[in-house]
């Protein structure tokens, strides 16, 4: 990517236009709020009406503006005053709720598109943010008056069928009429009609996808990004990649779906596994897919063998929702990301160890729990009941480096050996990091992970609702530290160590 649009100075005609634009903004949010006050509207049909306002807005900036720099000010700007006004309450018709980061996650994605597209794909940023704008607010507004909605709920927001339908409908129109108007943008681009559609059509389903998994605002930020980064996929990729990009969707799709079917992951889940599927299959390929494909599939069927002592004990049971796709596979995903931006061997060496990570903490888990004896507890070594956080067994040791060793085998085969490593040592030492990761897993459960305990039985647990449907009592841990986050960090010190064990073995 080229940012030596940062380095630019704007001449004065930007400042000018820069004034001018927070000037229309600030008009068009007081006059959201009169007209909010003296009609009586709802507060959501003003959010809407601004929502809209600002994204058409939004759409002349590449012709006034020839530097960044001014855009970014304004974006920056926004998010630290859509921030305070959330927080102090300030602007009622715009900030519903105080737990609802929406409109600073639209500030901030706009500041984001800016940062990264600015100098050579204004197209991508432009079409992203008309998405979100009027994409985004048609499916808010259709879900609201359509006569007989059909409700959904993937996380806490419900939704409609029917919004979700117009989301998909008016995002492909808002690309594909973005490709007409700016045909300047699209000048090292096949531009025929027909490939133009089908770009658009890819682009909405992403965007449709991520916009019914979103919750408390935070769509206003994943949607324009996850579309942003499939645009610029499609318009700086070959034919052959293109193609990719279509069948990795397609098969992203039936492995959603038919995890679903077979419970592994509930509808959450599917829909982020399906947008994780994406961004993996369609921009790696095979070398990338088969060995998150292998720790997906091993590990769901190793969790189905049977039921676990003291499942009770765990959080969530082993249909697994979006968190915990994105708590195992976000890091992957991102170092995905990261190679379209920037390729270095140095990700996927990461990827390998991220996943291997996963696979040696599902796997001790699962082996540990069925096959184990008594555990102790990582921390103290004091013995501890079956499935407590932080519990490690030798069957437990055993199945983490095995799932390890078998996740990186089945990656080796794409990757080029450093100069000082033979491939079977190559192979050991992104196995141990994912093994060495999980040790790392379970001492965050036995000392930073939430614990609870059941006001009814007195078990201890993961769990905030027990017996009788009863809260249970924090007796350790750190209240949001759970066991997601505990996984989280899990891939993250696998993608570390891996990096940094062969470089400096």
């Amino acid at each position: 990517m080229n940012f030596t649009h940062l380095f630019q100075i704007p001449p004065q005609s930007d400042w000018f236009h820069l004034l001018l634009l927070s000037l229309i903004i600030f008009i068009l949010i007081a006059v959201s709020e009169i007209v909010r006050r003296f009609l009586h509207w709802p507060q959501e049909a003003t959010r809407k009406m601004v929502h809209i306002s600002v994204g058409i807005l939004l759409l002349l900036t590449p012709l006034l503006l020839k530097t960044s720099l001014p855009l970014l000010t304004i974006a920056a700007f926004f998010t630290i005053f859509n921030f305070i006004a959330v927080r102090k309450n300030l602007l009622p018709g715009i900030h519903i709720e105080r737990d609802n980061l929406g409109t600073v996650y639209y500030a901030l994605s706009f500041f984001l598109l800016i940062f990264i597209f600015w100098e050579d794909y204004k197209i991508v940023i432009i079409a992203s943010m008309m998405i979100m704008a009027v994409g985004d607010a048609s499916a808010a507004i259709v879900g609201k008056t359509v006569k007989k909605p059909k409700y959904y709920c993937l996380v806490r927001d419900r939704k409609t069928v029917q919004g979700s339908l117009t989301m998909f409908l008016v995002s492909l129109i808002v690309v594909f009429v973005t490709f007409l108007l700016y045909p300047a943008f699209l000048s090292a681009v096949d531009d025929s009609i027909f490939l133009l559609f089908i770009f658009a059509v890819i682009t909405a389903i992403v965007a449709t996808a991520a916009e019914a998994l979103g919750d408390k605002g935070n769509d206003n930020l994943t949607v324009p990004l996850l579309s942003a980064i499939v645009l610029y996929f499609l318009l700086s990729s070959t034919k052959q990649l293109q193609i990719q990009l279509f069948l990795g969707i397609i098969l992203g799709a039936i492995v959603a779906f038919f995890s679903y079917r077979a419970k592994f992951l509930s509808v959450s889940g599917s829909v982020a596994a399906f947008l994780l599927a994406t961004v993996i299959f369609g921009f790696g390929g095979w070398k990338w897919t088969i060995p998150i494909l292998i720790f997906f599939i091993l590990s769901s069927l190793l969790s189905k063998l049977g039921k676990l002592k003291n499942d009770d004990l765990f959080e969530k049971g082993s249909q697994r929702d979006h968190v915990q796709v994105l708590a195992n596979g976000g890091i992957a995903g991102i170092l995905m990301i990261m190679e379209i931006f920037h390729p270095s061997p140095f990700n996927y060496l990461a990827y390998l160890g991220s996943l291997a990570a996963a696979t040696a903490d599902t796997w001790a888990t699962e082996i540990g729990m069925r096959w184990g004896r008594q555990p102790r507890l990582i921390s103290t070594l004091k013995s501890v009941p079956p499935g407590s956080s932080g519990g490690v067994t030798l069957a437990g040791f055993s199945g983490a480096f095995l799932g390890s060793l078998i996740l990186v085998f089945s990656g080796m085969l794409f990757i080029q050996s450093p100069a000082h490593l033979s491939e079977w040592l190559l192979l050991l030492l992104l196995a141990g990091s994912g093994f060495l990761a999980s040790l790392v897993d379970s001492l965050l459960g036995a000392t930073l992970q939430a614990q609870f305990q059941c006001k009814v039985c007195h078990k201890h647990t993961e769990k905030k609702i027990h017996c009788e449907d009863k809260k249970t009592i924090l007796v350790s841990g750190i209240p949001w530290f759970n066991n997601d986050v505990v996984n989280f960090c899990n891939t993250i010190a696998g993608a570390l160590f891996a990096v940094l064990i062969t470089q400096f073995v």
